[in-house]
């Protein structure tokens, strides 16, 4: 009897064990590589150098410049810097289960009010100025919807038109400009500054291939994304390396590749993002894990802020001039850009890198329009069409998953 509830002999579990975990470890490698390159994951990618490649195409058969041209393709860059700096902080937002329609309000805002103080009191002392009225501003709307509870959509849907009224407040309705040649200087050297593009890019480059070595090393993360993270590094080292010296790169696409940088490390390797993640995932879990929600959801609307503040900051730098309709609908560009970088508006997923990418693709699509010369009246269509369908790929993308 006691003979027939005794244990297995040791060799029969030493053979039998191993076998399901290296038959899983078989099969969880293709379908992990399967899913970073499918649409969902790497779809922003394809549409982007697609893209690329239709535009090259059209250009050249039309015997238009080539569409190709480093300095063609550093513009695109710069165009996009100010809805990608701004993207990265929606995305963040959006991460954390909350939205942010007030931005291109509040950018507006602080370039009015730097126009409006640089000439009195410095231009650095009227970026701190601008910076803390933007900050007020995130303050001010976390308070309300994680205090008050009021929806988050209806919130800063109010503040984006109330601030809309603050900025011809505070422009009078009218057009301002700084007068102070010192200041114009400083406006102009702080934006319109060019470094070569080979030396960012390098760096850059550089520091993602240590990230993937640490990675292997360390064991952090699955191998195949230290893989992806190197590539990327090989690939703007090779990059960097082809555009030498003479494709030079405005200072707004490098706050905008640092900004990325350090948001994208945060999220994806500290235990800061980890919790944002956990608390746009699943909320009350996050609470019960001893997470302060509210402290994480308060700092994203901050961060919203002070990234759309940054970038009006850059924007009333550009001509040191500001007008009260300045950056009007930028806000729908800016969600458009987390949407087509995959960022979930229900929270708890979301990519910064992708976010860019998105910005790229919409500002690759507008200056596919000026080369080609198509009206205006087709832009609007097509870029909404390409948001729709991006959206559209998403949620296929995630119907087909295991578990959805």
């Amino acid at each position: 009897m006691n003979s027939s509830f005794s244990p297995p002999p040791a060799p029969s579990l030493s053979t039998t064990t191993p076998a399901p975990v290296s038959v899983r470890a078989e099969h969880a490698a293709p379908g992990a590589w399967r899913r970073a390159f499918g649409l969902r994951d790497a779809g922003v990618y394809y549409a982007l150098l697609l893209l690329v490649l239709v535009l090259a195409v059209a250009t050249a058969a039309t015997g238009r410049p080539s569409y190709l041209n480093p300095v063609n393709l550093a513009n695109i860059l710069y165009q996009s810097s100010l809805i990608g700096i701004m993207g990265i902080a929606m995305t963040v937002i959006l991460i954390t289960g909350n939205f942010d329609l007030s931005v291109a309000s509040v950018a507006a805002l602080a370039a009015a009010v730097l126009i409006s103080v640089a000439g009195l009191i410095g231009f650095w002392p009227g970026v701190v100025v601008a910076l803390l009225v933007a900050a007020a501003v995130g303050a001010l709307n976390g308070a309300i919807v994680q205090y008050i509870g009021i929806n988050a959509f209806i919130v800063t849907l109010g503040t984006l038109t109330a601030i809309r009224g603050l900025v011809l407040i505070v422009t009078d309705g009218r057009s301002l400009s700084v007068d102070n040649t010192d200041v114009i200087a400083q406006m102009s050297q702080f934006e319109g500054g060019r470094i070569a593009a080979h030396m960012p890019m390098l760096a850059l480059g550089a520091a993602l291939i240590v990230i993937a070595g640490v990675m292997l090393v360390m064991r952090r993360g699955s191998r195949m994304g230290s893989f992806g993270i190197g590539a990327w590094g090989i690939g703007l080292a090779v990059a960097g390396t082809l555009a030498g010296p003479r494709v030079r790169i405005a200072n707004p696409v490098l706050y905008m590749a640092a900004f990325a940088l350090i948001t994208w490390f945060v999220l994806r390797f500290t235990t800061i993002g980890r919790r944002v993640y956990a608390v746009g995932g699943n909320p009350e879990a996050a609470r019960l894990s001893g997470i302060n929600v509210n402290r994480y959801r308060m700092a994203g609307f901050l961060l919203s802020s002070l990234a759309a503040g940054f970038a009006g900051v850059l924007f009333a730098c550009r001509l040191a001039a500001i007008n009260p309709t300045a950056l009007q609908g930028a806000e729908l560009t800016v969600i458009a850009s987390a949407i087509l970088g995959g960022t979930s508006l229900l929270g708890g997923a979301g990519s910064v890198v992708k976010t860019v990418i998105g910005a790229l693709l919409l500002f690759t699509l507008n200056n596919g329009f000026n080369i080609l010369n198509m009206g205006a009246n087709y832009q609007g269509v097509i870029e909404g069409t390409v948001v729709v369908a991006a959206a559209a790929i998403y949620t296929v993308g995630s119907r087909r998953r295991p578990g959805h």
